[in-house]
């Protein structure tokens, strides 16, 4: 009688990667298949993961940087080796620096082959490339250490300060085979990936004892403070102190802008003239003038900020910080309402007396100014249609970018929920809007409003074919006012057209039509109305072509000073 052993059953390095992203509940890719990980995505959609497929990596690394501002879980982007990987790379830096946790994870040549420069098929040493760009990269060699190195990306990407992360995976890890129930048990389900970090009670203390010395205090909110999802604490923060406050972009509705502690109409105001300033997940980076300078009210003497931030380095990274808080922030801001009695003072009237005098003066001449009809239309009356159709929808995502459709949209927009705006960011970089709504869209299943000025969306326009393809609810919105900035400029040598004007009256609407989407023209804001909300009311893919005034933009928008030529003509 003879026996015969069973073969231990096998697993394989597909498998494991997909299994370890399923065990910490990443279920989304953001891809665009190719080799080394076509099969990868065939056996991810298999396995019940969700594969959203891109045109192009950059995008589906956008989206995946947006779906983990969104989700607070790092957005998965999947890429090809060497070109595709340098195309996913500037969305994976785009992440960092704005905070957003999301893992790239990209095929590659074999070690061996790269190291000797013998000419692999797209051959690169992308884990060198990578690591200046992002917040931490690593490389799996071996199948039994996948589920290691998806773990540690897992907790680079969320802990402490969010950001990007780079995972290289060469085209044979792939392949190579191991015992199943080894390889199951290879793989780690992260615990507490993004810990807590209690602030020290003396820092709380020093904060509290500053700001109560302050005359004119002032709340600045970041999208730092959006992404912690500590909405009620900093709400209560604003109105148990009754200090104004002041949202950055994608900050808006974190509170309502609506709020009557909002600062938002007297901005160039309250940052000139407040003397205590509390920063809460902002950075004094160039959106905020580095903390000093005119914008800032330097003849009145320097300012004094109480600084809340996971960051210890980022402390005095421009200006001194007289108060740092270093913790997450729902632990920061939670410990100062600790420490904020009942007999707390409010600021003094004559502060919020003068915010709010100027707030009315302010908005009552932009209500003028929304109210105008002109023909074409212009930034303003286009927006207003937006701004009331934000208002009746405020579960809608604003996706915003451009120049002069970025700078009108934030300033006339009024956002009431929080994380509902999604822009441009620290970097300030265009091409963010197809890839962020395709996010959106998906992470969400809200409706997602797209305003793009149409120099950003050329940017990534081919995705509206990812959008038709998937079928999501997104509105997208050109500005088409015929080129950057304004359809005005003209060669004075004649030739050719100037460097910013594109193909006067292009038809952007029939690029979603030609993929089965709804395209429309709208050259009034009745039609743009109209248009709007029956793409929100019928949750079909549409692209609404707003035929805006070419003359109605001013260069760079409020960045003007930062291109030379342009800054000697003022």
């Amino acid at each position: 009688m003879t026996t015969t052993s069973a073969t231990p059953e096998q697993t394989d390095g597909f498998h494991l990667v997909l299994d370890a992203l399923k065990l910490n509940g990443l279920e989304t890719i953001y891809a665009l298949p190719g080799i080394p990980i076509t099969d990868l995505t065939r056996m991810a959609q298999r396995e019940g993961l969700r594969v959203i497929s891109f045109r192009h990596e950059q995008h589906a690394g956008n989206a995946a940087a947006a779906a983990g501002y969104l989700t607070g879980k790092p957005g998965i982007c999947l890429t090809v080796s060497a070109p595709g990987f340098l195309n996913g790379l500037t969305a994976l830096a785009n992440a960092t620096t704005n905070c957003f946790p999301m893992i790239l994870i990209s095929g590659s040549s074999e070690r061996e082959i790269v190291d000797l420069q013998q000419g692999d098929y797209e051959e690169m040493d992308q884990l060198a490339i990578a690591k200046p760009l992002c917040k931490a990269a690593y490389r799996v060699l071996h199948a039994e250490d996948i589920g290691v190195g998806i773990a540690r990306a897992i907790r680079s990407a969320v802990s402490g300060r969010p950001g990007g992360v780079y995972l290289d995976l060469p085209a044979k890890l792939f392949a190579q085979t191991m015992d199943a129930v080894k390889g199951k048990h290879s793989l780690i389900k992260v615990v507490d990936p993004a810990p807590k970090q209690l602030p020290a009670p003396e820092a709380v203390q020093r904060a509290l004892d500053l700001l109560k010395t302050a005359k004119r205090p002032l709340i600045l909110l970041g999208k730092g403070a959006s992404y912690a999802r500590a909405d009620e604490e900093v709400r209560a923060l604003v109105e148990k102190t009754g200090i104004p406050y002041l949202p950055m972009s994608m900050a808006k509705g974190l509170l309502p802008d609506t709020h009557d502690q909002s600062a938002s109409a007297a901005r160039s105001y309250v940052l000139e003239q407040a003397d205590v300033v509390v920063l809460v997940g902002a950075r004094l980076n160039w959106l905020l003038s580095h903390g000093k300078g005119k914008t800032w009210g330097a003849a009145n003497g320097p300012k004094k900020f109480i600084q809340i931030d996971i960051s210890p380095t980022e402390m005095d990274s421009n200006v001194a910080i007289e108060a740092p808080v270093v913790g997450d922030i729902g632990s920061c801001v939670a410990a100062l309402n600790a420490g904020i009695g009942s007999n707390w003072a409010k600021p003094p009237s004559d502060w919020t007396g003068a915010i709010a005098e100027r707030k009315d003066k302010n908005l009552t001449k932009m209500a003028e100014t929304l109210a105008k009809n002109p023909a074409p239309m212009n930034f303003h009356s286009a927006l207003n249609v937006v701004r009331n159709i934000v208002k009746a929808r405020p579960d809608a995502i604003v996706v915003n970018e451009g120049a002069n459709t970025l700078d009108f949209t934030r300033s006339i927009v009024d956002m009431y929920e929080p994380r509902k705006r999604l822009d441009v960011g620290t970097w300030g970089i265009m091409g963010i809007g197809m890839g962020f709504s395709v996010a959106a869209a998906v992470e969400t299943g809200k409706p997602v409003i797209a305003i793009e000025g149409d120099s950003a969306f050329g940017f990534s326009g081919m995705e509206v074919e990812t959008i038709c393809r998937y079928n999501l609810p997104v509105c997208v919105v050109v500005f088409n006012n015929n080129g950057v900035y304004k359809g005005t400029d003209v060669n004075p040598l004649g030739g050719d057209v100037a460097p910013t004007v594109f193909v006067k009256g292009a038809r952007y609407d029939l690029m979603m039509q030609a993929f089965g989407g709804v395209g429309v023209t709208a050259t009034t804001p009745a039609e743009l109305d109209k248009a709007m909300n029956e793409a929100l009311a019928s949750g079909k893919p549409t692209l609404i072509n707003a035929i805006i005034d070419e003359t109605a933009g001013t260069e760079s928008g409020r960045i003007t000073s930062l291109n030379p030529a342009a800054a000697l003509k003022k």
